[in-house]
């Protein structure tokens, strides 16, 4: 559901209609130079990549080289 131009009210009794019925929502409005936007979009999952870390090799225990992260750009986790 899309809501725009109403009262506060109007907006709270009807986000709370769709969130008892899982329906997602959103409202916005705009006065001249400044806006809002809100959106209850309920219980949802989402992915997030990330840049898998290479181990130290067993010789380079030592030194600035060993201290350093090294990223693996051909494998991320999810």
């Amino acid at each position: 559901v899309c809501l725009t131009c109403c009262s506060r009210e109007s907006m709270v009794r009807i986000n709370q209609i769709c969130h008892k019925n899982g329906i997602k929502f959103f409202t916005g409005d705009v006065f001249g130079y400044h806006g809002y936007m809100f959106a209850d979009l309920g219980d949802h999952e989402f992915v997030e990549e990330k840049p898998k870390v290479a181990k130290a090799s067993p010789g380079l225990e030592d030194g600035p080289e060993a201290k350093r992260a090294r990223l693996d750009p051909a494998e991320t986790t999810m």
